[in-house]
């Protein structure tokens, strides 16, 4: 049988796991296609998965599904993520991957206890006023293709250096335990930053007061806040340090802002 996998989370956590060693159902909750959900038992772990059709493909529907799943074990466990689209064949793929990766996961879910993830997007007018996105010629090596080339590294520079700007604002008003940040341009010249924060979940409350405060006060920019959300860029970054296999729970100092490539402007 092949299984869906939606995250891994504490056994003690799940009543239902107390006397059983077999997969029992989650009670009234659905995933992927409309399947069962189900808790599969692992040692002192428990494997959120529901059975899965491999003639099935994925879609929009099963993106919402997974996240809605993840989001409904949040509520009750510390929990790793699966990315979306985690497929194991057969019970003994799923048993192998969970007993070898045992320890990491565990591990994983000591950092994560009593954390979560909120989202802060900012918008604010980009410091070259959209000149990033002019197109350069693909060929030629004159003195007026070097010379774009030269502007628009600097002008790249800039943009960087107003991210990490702001990001560094945002880390110094909210202290969060770990963050990451993207930084992304769009179509009409402005700056998207996309910033994570891991926080621990008793103070939810006062970060989003916090935030209310911050996005009065900062009105050259365009604020939105998301969460609590399960860790997720923060699973990721756990995974991706200790070399987790490709059936490990996804992927997430002040990290360097990462760019991306103009994206369309935001309605």
């Amino acid at each position: 049988m092949a299984w869906y996998a939606y995250c891994i989370g504490e056994k003690q956590a799940f009543p239902e796991l107390v006397r059983h060693r077999k997969p029992v159902p989650l009670e009234q909750v659905h995933g992927v296609s409309g399947n069962q959900v189900f808790l599969y038992p692992a040692s002192d772990l428990a494997i959120v998965v529901s059975e899965h059709n491999p003639a099935e493909s994925f879609n929009q529907r099963s993106g919402i599904d997974h996240a809605r799943v993840i989001a409904d074990c949040f509520q009750h466990s510390t929990i790793l993520p699966f990315r979306f689209g985690t497929v194991f064949d057969t019970d003994d793929l799923l048993r192998k991957s969970i007993r070898s990766n045992q320890r990491q996961f565990q591990t994983n879910i000591d950092k994560l206890r009593g954390k979560t993830e909120m989202h802060i997007k900012i918008l604010v007018d980009d410091c070259c006023a959209g000149a990033l996105i002019g197109n350069l010629p693909t060929e030629g090596v004159g003195r007026e293709y070097l010379s774009n080339l030269r502007e628009n590294a600097a002008r790249q520079r800039e943009r960087q250096t107003r991210g990490r700007a702001v990001s560094f604002q945002m880390r110094r008003l909210f202290n969060p335990l770990d963050e990451e940040v993207t930084c992304r341009l769009t179509e009409n010249g402005k700056m998207i930053l996309d910033i994570s924060h891991l926080i621990e979940r008793k103070f939810v409350e006062r970060y989003q007061n916090k935030f209310a405060t911050t996005a009065a006060t900062m009105k050259e920019c365009q604020m939105q806040i998301s969460g609590p959300w399960p860790p997720y860029h923060f699973v990721h970054r756990l995974t991706r340090a200790n070399h987790a296999p490709v059936h490990a729970p996804a992927a997430a100092a002040l990290p360097a802002i990462k760019t991306a490539e103009p994206i369309p402007a935001m309605a």
